[in-house]
Parts: C-alpha cells; structure tokens; sequence
C-alpha cells in the first residue's frame, strides 16, 4: 500500500493543489485593490464553499457508492449511479443559485460584508452564482473519475481551469479595470472550462464509467445509497460555510483588516492542508473497492499508508510556513501592517495543531470510503459546530480578537478527542470481518500490482 496509495493519490494531490493555488492566486490579484476588495473575496468563500456542499454531496456520495459497486463487479449500475448524481446535482444547484442571485444583496449582507465591502462582494458573488452550474458539474464529473481510479483525468481538468484562471485574472482585473468582478469572472469562466475538459474522458469513451441522459435512473435505492454518504458530506461542507459565516461577522465586526486577515491565513492553510487532502480522496476509492471486495486488511493498510503520508507532509510543510508566515501573508498586501500581525499569528497558531487536523481528515476518509455516514456526520459536526462554532463565541467574548485568531486551532484539538474513538471503533469493526471472511487472508500473497488493477483505465 505504501506503493499503491501514492500512485493513486498523486494526481489527486496535484488537482487539490492546484485548486487552492488559483484561490491564492484571486486574492493575491485581488489585494493589490485594497484591503476591503480582499475582504470581500473572503466573503465570498461561504458562498463559494455552500455551491460546492451541495455539489460535493451529490459527488462524493456517488463516489462512495461507485467505487463499491466497481468492487462487487457491478460496472453497469455503477455508470447509471454516476450519471443520475451528475445530472441531478447540476439541476438543483442551478435552482439554488437562481434563487442566491435574485437575493445576492440581502445575501453578502448575511455573509458578513461591510459597507465598505459590500458592493464589491456583489459584484464578485454575481459571477460565481452564474458559474454554479458548470461548478457542479465540473465537481460530479471530478468525483466520477476519482471513484474509478482515473485521477491523472481528474488532475488534467483541474489544469486546465487554473491556467485559464491564472491567465484571465490579471488581464480582467488590470488591463479591462474590471475590479473585483473580472477576478469572479475569472474564476468563473475556469469552471467552464474545467467541466469541458472533464467531459471529454466520458465522451470520447476513454472513462471506464459512462455519463449519458440516457442513463439518467432516478430510483428510489440509487438516491438512497447516494444520500449515505452524501449527506454528511453535504453537511460537513455546508457547516463550512456556516462557520465561515459566524467568523466573516465577528471579523467584519472589528474592520476589513481582521476580515482581510481571516481570509487569507485560512487560503494560505487550505493550500498546505490541500496536499493531505489529496491523499485522503485518493485513499477513497482504494478503500471502497477493497472493502468492496472483501478485502478488510488492505483497507487498514491503506489507511496507516495514507496517515504516514499525511504526517509527513504537514510537519515538512507546517515547519516551513510556520517560519515564513509573516513573509507569506505579506505577499497579500502592501500597507496594512494590521493584516500581517493577525494573519501571521493565525497561520502559527493552526501550524501546531496541523496533524490533529490532518488526522481528522484522513479519519473521516476511511469512513467515507467505506459508506459508513454515522461516523462521518459525526466528524464533520465535531470540526465546525460542536467544537468550532462554541470556541469561536466564547473565545471571542473572553478575548476579543485575540480569542477569534486561535478558535481554529483550538477546535481541531478538540476535535480529536471526538474523532480517535470512533477511529479504534471502525478499525475494530474492519479486524472483525477480516477474522469472519477467509478472503482477506489473501492479502499476505497479494501482489501490489493487482491492488492496481482495477483503476489502471
């Protein structure tokens, strides 16, 4: 496993990575505007991240799902599951930000803005409510792919959006003096073009899955087995979005600065934590299909494979920017000084509690990966409501902005004592059927080239 979960992974690192690169990338552009344009990118992020829940549910469900089906050799319902989520999720998020954009006043007010921020919040939430749709297809087509093993498609799409985002950025921002707007129209029009090149896989028949209209089986069981898996990650995503709501008003409560500040220490740690994130979605598929098969040690193993991996990566890279967190959030403004002395000490601060966070993540995708919901709505509550949302107010009424900088932190701490429990509990449950089912004995003359099989097209 130690071989196989890297070669799967790696694309998977690669697109994470790049997604959360062109994110830096909008605020960097962004920021040369001024600290009310950031803050108002920052705003955004809860719109942004809501549009993906709802289409990450519907993505990540269906993967779940997928990949046992491709397991139990049942590729044919597999291609109709694929498409049904695709489809279906495309259609209600279209809905949902028809009805976002009638509103998207009243709605960047509720999202935090200031009034100084707010008109170019609106300009920035217009494009991104335009793009939604290709956002979620871009994402159900992702996850389709991701679920059959076929990631290095996955990552080329996600190339493709961030070379057109990188390129449209300055030239809509600066040389049209489209402001904030050209960096959402930017970013927007990137989704376009990620949904296309991932389509082409599918279209051309060189995915092991099919997506067709044709397809398009909207039965009771599919969207039952979807809901299982993707509605705890729907809620986990959504609650992102909640606790980045609940931060953008105590923040935007104080100034733009500490709005600002908020919103670039937590793109500057979502770009380190994108790397484990990728381990953890490349894990995700090799744990369905395996436990799919009846192959319980090999999910273990995965799993320790993946933690090692994990652990590596964020004490290499959390060493790092730890050291260079003043240098790293300067590169995000000129003149505020407020915002390099608050973001600097929020990125130190969520540097040392960076494995308990790691951790977290690659926990709840043993979960996910294997269809289990319980444990993984539990994870996803424990992370921003049950431990997130209680520290921030408290913390915030006990220190002010002091208290608002470690909320973070002091949640994925927390969250730890919620997450190793249930981590012995499906370690336990997988050492159980392994001793019950005589195939996982296999797993000692194993070849790793054979664990590889099944996601080589």
């Amino acid at each position: 496993m130690f071989k196989v979960v890297p070669i799967i992974a790696l694309p998977m690192v690669i697109s994470m990575l790049i997604e959360s690169f062109y994110n830096l990338a909008d605020t960097y552009f962004v920021s040369q505007l001024g600290t009310a344009a950031t803050a108002a990118v920052g705003i955004n992020n809860s719109l942004m991240f809501f549009i993906r829940a709802l289409s990450m549910g519907f993505g990540m469900g269906a993967a779940s799902y997928i990949s046992r089906l491709l397991g139990a050799k049942r590729g044919d319902e597999a291609s109709r599951v694929a498409s049904t989520a695709v489809i279906t999720s495309i259609v209600i998020v279209s809905a949902a930000a028809a009805i976002a954009f009638t509103f998207r006043g009243p709605l960047v007010t509720l999202l935090g803005a200031t009034a100084t921020s707010k008109q170019y919040s609106i300009d920035y939430a217009t494009y991104i409510l335009l793009a939604a749709p290709f956002t979620a297809g871009e994402i159900g087509l992702s996850q389709t792919l991701r679920s059959e093993g076929s990631t290095t498609y996955s990552m080329i799409g996600m190339l493709s959006g961030c070379f057109v985002n990188l390129a449209l950025d300055p030239l809509f921002i600066f040389t049209f003096q489209w402001g904030v707007a050209g960096a959402a129209a930017a970013t927007a029009l990137s989704k376009v073009v990620s949904f296309t090149v991932l389509l082409i896989p599918f279209l051309r028949g060189k995915s092991l899955l099919r997506i067709s209209p044709k397809l398009f089986t909207p039965r009771k069981d599919i969207y039952v087995e979807i809901s299982r898996m993707g509605i705890p990650t729907f809620l986990r995503a959504c609650l992102m979005s909640v606790a980045s709501v609940v931060t953008n008003n105590y923040a935007g409560s104080y100034n733009d600065s500490v709005l600002a500040a908020v919103s670039i220490s937590n793109r500057i740690m979502m770009f380190v934590g994108s790397m484990v994130m990728g381990f953890g979605q490349g894990f995700q598929p090799i744990a369905g299909y395996c436990y799919g098969a009846k192959r319980y040690k090999r999910v273990r193993t995965a799993f320790w494979a993946t933690t090692g991996f994990g652990f590596a990566i964020c004490l290499t890279l959390g060493t790092a920017l730890y050291i260079l967190a003043p240098q790293a959030v300067g590169i995000f403004t000129v003149t505020d000084s407020e915002i390099v002395r608050i973001g600097a000490y929020m990125v130190r601060v969520q540097c040392l509690t960076l494995p308990a966070h790691v951790w977290g993540m690659i926990i709840n995708g043993v979960f996910q990966g294997l269809g289990k919901p319980i444990g993984s709505t539990i994870l996803g509550l424990s992370r921003q409501v049950i431990c997130l949302i209680p520290s921030m107010i408290i913390l915030n009424v006990m220190f002010g902005v002091d208290g608002l900088m470690n909320a973070q932190a002091i949640s994925d701490c927390l969250t730890m004592f919620i997450a190793v429990p249930l981590l012995i509990n499906i370690l336990n449950f997988l050492k159980k059927r392994e001793k019950e089912d005589p195939q996982g004995d296999e797993e000692e003359t194993a070849k790793p080239e054979a664990i590889l099989e099944p996601f080589e097209n």
